[in-house]
């Protein structure tokens, strides 16, 4: 028999991978809650579930606290980046805010002003002073809960089908997020509107390898689930919760005016309530 040279076998395994690798863009199973994207004031494939405004109620810059713990445990532990990019898109598709950069992308957009100031860039290059918009509020993320495993259902499942249900249950875990987001009026730091979302997956994974992988429809790309994907379903329920809140919003007024001094005296305090 002859024997077969090492470019022929390189050749063989060469198409034999190239047989058993693809490529789906759009694939359903990568994707977030939060989808499409946008374009102005235009939305292409957004969420259904989030709101659509027929008109922007102002501008938006949506800040995040890198120094909060929970920043470090988004970035640490689950080796995730901001949350300001997906927020970014959803906020855009709802057309309830135009979207303002500020934090890093700033450091890019003054930059370039200072390449303008410098001389080195075109005359016609338009970078001078006065065209930078304002933000009239600003969002604020935090994630108050996250669990990577919320625990098995064992207990339950074998109580019903024995010891198949055990094995199945055993291996059924769950994916849980918390989060809230804060509205802040710029201009005067009055905090507009709060809004908690949540969100929960179970991994369906186990089960499905048990069963040759005919779970997969049913779970719903829970079988490669990660805790990012829950994250942003429970920041997509926040925001729809900020929404809402908006749409009904009814300014809080304080007698004598916000800021004077409010209406709990102090004894010996100088404030219209005081006295």
């Amino acid at each position: 028999m002859k024997a077969h040279t090492p470019k022929a076998v390189a050749a063989v395994a060469a198409l034999f991978l190239a047989s058993c690798s693809s490529m789906n863009m759009g694939d359903m199973s990568a994707k977030t809650e939060a989808t499409g994207s946008a374009g102005g004031a235009n939305s292409q494939n957004a969420n259904k579930a989030l709101p659509h405004c027929n008109a922007p109620l102002g501008t938006m810059a949506i800040l995040e606290d890198t120094s909060a713990p929970w920043y470090g445990v988004l970035t640490g532990q689950y080796g995730l980046g901001p949350t300001t990019p997906v927020l970014k898109l959803i906020v855009q598709q709802s057309n309830c805010f135009v979207v303002v950069s500020r934090g890093r992308v700033m450091n890019s957009m003054m930059r370039e002003r200072q390449l303008e100031q410098s001389g080195e860039l075109r005359n016609n290059s338009n970078f001078g002073k006065g065209q930078m918009v304002s933000a009239d509020y600003s969002l604020s993320p935090t994630i108050t809960f996250s669990n990577n495993n919320a625990g098995g259902l064992g207990g339950v499942v074998g109580g019903l089908f024995g010891s198949i249900g055990s094995a199945i249950g055993g291996n059924l875990s769950s994916k849980e997020a918390s989060t809230v987001l804060t509205l802040v009026d710029n201009r005067s730091g009055v905090q507009l509107a709060a809004a908690e979302g949540s969100a929960k997956s179970w991994d369906l994974g186990a089960v499905g390898s048990m069963f040759g992988g005919g779970l997969g429809g049913v779970g719903g790309g829970y079988s490669n689930t990660a805790q990012g994907k829950v994250i942003v379903a429970a920041f997509v329920d926040s925001y729809i919760g900020i929404v809402h809140a908006v749409r009904n919003y009814k300014e809080q007024e304080v007698k004598g005016g916000l800021g004077t001094g409010g209406n709990l005296g102090v004894q010996g305090g100088t404030t219209p309530a005081s006295r």
